[in-house]
């Protein structure tokens, strides 16, 4: 099904290496083509191997010209870890929802002692107007049997902000999901999806 859709909507996604956002990041473009979309996407990845930063900007639409989301203009940002959303905070705006997944995973400066984990991050983004929905995606993936199916509960979440029907994610995940762990990856999805329509009700 082709969703008719005018406006330009801008996903960017954000933590640090090994966590499989650029995994996350083909599975989103592949559902949005899927449905119709044109769409750009454009990653950063360079220190990722080192616990370094990655982020990936997706836009899609009717017609897409660019593919890098302008500061300030990030419809939706998924935060991979925490302290990764306040990192990022110049691309977001009063109109901007922030799924933020509640696992720590500690920077050089931290984890050697020159720095201090900020222990009110979400409180930091409240503040500034953003709609927050943080969940605990490492919990989440545990729980099913599989840490590394994090960006697939993170993939499920941001799901329920799109114009896209479930199915057509389930085919993005099954031609890009090795047959092996695809089972494991959708119950992710799905558990993601579930625990993020559970914040929308008890907000």
């Amino acid at each position: 099904m082709v969703v008719i859709m005018d406006k330009v909507m801008n996903l960017f996604l954000c933590g640090v290496g090994g966590q499989g956002i650029l995994l996350a990041s083909e599975i989103i473009s592949s559902a949005c083509m899927q449905a119709g979309f044109d769409v750009k996407q454009s990653e950063v990845h360079g220190m990722a191997q080192r616990g370094g930063s990655v982020i990936s900007h997706i836009r899609f639409g009717k017609k897409v010209y660019s593919p890098l989301i302008e500061a300030g203009d990030a419809d939706i940002v998924v935060s991979f870890e925490m302290l990764e959303a306040l990192r990022y905070l110049p691309y977001m705006n009063n109109g901007t929802r922030v799924i933020v997944n509640t696992q720590k995973i500690l920077p050089a400066p931290v984890a050697t002692g020159m720095d201090i984990y900020p222990a009110d991050v979400l409180d930091q983004l409240r503040q500034r107007g953003l709609s927050v929905f943080p969940m605990d995606a490492f919990d989440i993936a545990q729980s099913i049997g599989e840490t590394r199916a994090v960006n697939m509960v993170l993939v499920g979440a941001l799901s329920i902000f799109l114009p896209l029907e479930e199915s057509i994610f389930m085919q993005a995940i099954e031609k890009r999901i090795p047959e092996k762990i695809r089972k494991v990856n959708i119950e992710a999805f799905l558990k993601g999806k579930e625990a993020l329509n559970k914040i929308q009700t008890n907000s």
